[in-house]
């Protein structure tokens, strides 16, 4: 990841509960926020690595996300795929700054996301 990373507000905590997931716009990428359980924040690409569908239209399930469209499973503790065990979600940087969650995403002009195949 690029060393040149531009913090951005992304939601609040009133906007995502924990236990939610939203998808937002952040600096030009489509980001997953995840508000897990046990109140760990997490940010990851938007689009499933494998058909690009909107991840926050799946099933979470404690830190385990399912996509909706083909049951691609990934851990959002990590960001690592479950099933497969061979994809990754891109992650950007996330803090909490009093109650604004801001994400960090690179100042390239680049879309930031992972590909993988079935």
């Amino acid at each position: 990841m690029s060393a040149d990373l531009r913090w951005l507000p992304a939601a609040t905590l009133d906007e995502l509960w924990e236990g939610d997931l939203a998808e937002v716009e952040v600096g030009g990428d489509a980001v997953l926020l995840a508000h897990l359980p046990g109140g760990e924040l997490r940010a990851y690409q938007a689009l499933c690595p494998h058909s690009e569908f909107p991840l926050a239209s799946g099933d979470l399930d404690g830190g385990v996300l399912t996509c909706a469209a083909h049951g691609w499973e990934f851990d959002l503790l990590t960001g690592r795929g479950v099933n497969p065990d061979s994809c990754r979600l891109y992650t950007f940087p996330v803090r909490l700054e009093g109650e604004r969650i801001d994400v960090a995403v690179p100042a390239d002009g680049l879309r930031h996301h992972n590909r993988c195949r079935g």
